[in-house]
């Protein structure tokens, strides 16, 4: 599976940089920053969410969740909840998981943390789960054109590749861990 065709012909028809970053399959932005050796804020998570009756794709960080409450008093909403995924596949003909972060293709508004100001470079789902779009940030404001809010909180995420520590061996204390090979010519006591 690569990059969606409707997503390559919309960045190469907006002669955007971009790299497409072929990886083994991932399901979660977790994953991917996993297999990439990514830190958290450089992947970024998209959202589809139901604003009343339209749909809006909320991007941030991967480590952030959304603030429900936020999000709602930012679109003067009266009800906000994530989209279900059948959403996703019969309105948006999106395998759920591989929603993109570009709005404009799929015809929805997107609303973007303000967090996203302090990363330079980002890697978004390319609408596949074997492959990522990595693009400068600027990059992406300026063609998706996102409303900016503070619409989420931070969530502390370790990812095992960064707190991987080496621990000292520690000395074998008898009658502690394995037990030792016997001898051979010895008899097994019964």
């Amino acid at each position: 599976m690569a990059i969606a065709k409707p997503l390559e012909k919309y960045l190469k028809d907006a002669k955007v940089k971009y790299q497409v970053i072929p990886h083994k399959t991932v399901f979660t932005v977790y994953d991917l920053a996993q297999t990439l050796k990514l830190k958290m804020d450089q992947v970024i998570k998209t959202l589809l969410v139901k604003v009343d009756q339209r749909y809006v794709l909320v991007v941030m960080p991967a480590h952030f969740r959304l603030d429900f409450g936020k999000l709602k008093k930012v679109l003067k909403a009266k009800k906000v909840d994530i989209a279900k995924e059948k959403d996703m596949q019969t309105k948006f003909k999106v395998k759920p998981g591989a929603m993109t972060a570009f709005g404009p293709l799929h015809k929805v508004e997107v609303v973007a943390d303000t967090s996203l100001s302090k990363v330079k470079e980002a890697f978004f789902s390319a609408g596949s789960f074997t492959d990522s779009v990595n693009m400068k940030l600027k990059d992406y404001i300026k063609l998706v054109e996102p409303q900016l809010a503070d619409i989420g909180k931070k969530f502390p995420i370790k990812l095992q590749w960064q707190t991987v520590k080496a621990k000292p061996k520690k000395a074998h204390r008898k009658g502690k861990g394995k037990p030792k090979a016997k001898a051979k010519g010895t008899k097994k006591r019964t």
